[in-house]
């Protein structure tokens, strides 16, 4: 018997290191979201989700291959319905009542991916399902169905060849143009529950064998980082899942990030990291009595502490931070 009463998830450290000179995009599903919005709120150079939450390998490569291309959206790229002009290949945050407003945020974020990717040194790619959805009138794979009613779509579960096949053609096209990039792929511990239990786990499954044949591929680029196993088999209780019973829970999140950042994130980095997370905690703490002498003092320390980071760390962006807390001086 375990002493601790629990399995844990060993996650060896990694060839490479990310740091604030290592800029990274993340693409994939909700998960690449919780990992990302952290390294976001720390200031690494991350840029996560461009075209919105994107869940499956097809929909995934799409994206990639827009970003590579930087070809703008044009207007018979989008489709009208329910009083929404959108995308199929965005996220329904894209989606608006008006034509030339959807297009302009779509076209800024693409602009602003694919000026990123030129410089990108790391790219990390959450699969989230292995199911991808068709329009039945085309037989073009969509990443986001909009609410649509189901009949206009066909789906089925990808092959593990199917995305082997698919991504190491756009592999092959990614490393030509760097040969150093390092592709970090996860899956997403989040169950797809309509898919029923059963088909969740097939699709996880069909995922799971898939990249590893990629990393067996492409050994000095592809590596692989146990989001979906620490949660299933290390936090094994509803205690780390959100309300709903699918969704990873903050703790959850908290817990996998520590393990990401110690297996991948440099000593440096992490040190940086943590003088930052003093700043957030600053910025986010709400005392009972602001108006006090020892609550001006210790916003005034919090400033100090910013210019103290941005004088080793000139690119850091402090604004708003610096303007929430002068404006309680």
């Amino acid at each position: 018997m375990a002493s601790d009463f629990r399995t844990k998830v060993d996650v060896q450290p990694y060839p490479f290191s990310l740091g604030y000179s290592s800029p990274i995009l993340f693409c994939g599903s909700c998960f690449t979201e919780n990992i990302g919005s952290l390294m976001v709120e720390r200031k690494l150079p991350i840029l996560v989700n461009p075209f919105g939450v994107v869940y499956n390998p097809i929909s995934v490569k799409l994206v990639i291959e827009s970003i590579l291309n930087a070809k703008p959206f044009e207007e018979s790229d989008l489709k009208f319905r329910n009083g929404l002009w959108y995308s199929y290949l965005h996220h329904t945050s894209y989606s608006s009542p008006d034509k030339e407003t959807c297009l302009e945020s779509i076209n800024t974020d693409l602009l602003k991916a694919s000026n990123f990717a030129k410089g990108m040194k790391y790219l990390l790619v959450t699969f989230g399902t292995a199911r991808v959805y068709y329009q039945k009138e085309n037989n073009l794979p969509v990443a986001n169905c909009h609410k649509i009613p189901a009949k206009e779509f066909d789906n089925r579960l990808l092959s593990v060849e199917e995305v082997v096949n698919s991504w190491s053609t756009l592999m092959d096209d990614l490393l030509k143009r760097n040969a150093d990039l390092k592709i970090i792929f996860t899956i997403s511990p989040v169950r797809h529950w309509k898919d029923s239990a059963i088909g969740n786990m097939q699709s996880k499954s069909i995922l799971n064998v898939a990249v590893h044949e990629l990393i067996k591929q492409y050994p000095n680029n592809a590596f692989y980082f146990p989001a979906y196993e620490i949660l299933m088999d290390d936090l094994r209780d509803y205690r780390y899942y959100a309300d709903d019973m699918l969704h990873p829970s903050k703790v959850a999140v908290d817990y996998i990030w520590e393990k990401f950042k110690g297996s991948l994130v440099s000593t440096v980095a992490i040190t940086l990291i943590g003088e930052i997370e003093r700043i957030i905690a600053a910025v986010n703490h709400k005392p009972f009595n602001p108006n006090t002498v020892e609550h001006k003092k210790f916003v005034v320390n919090a400033l100090e502490q910013i210019k103290k980071i941005q004088t080793i760390n000139p690119n850091l962006d402090f604004t708003n931070e610096k303007l929430f807390l002068s404006s309680i001086l």
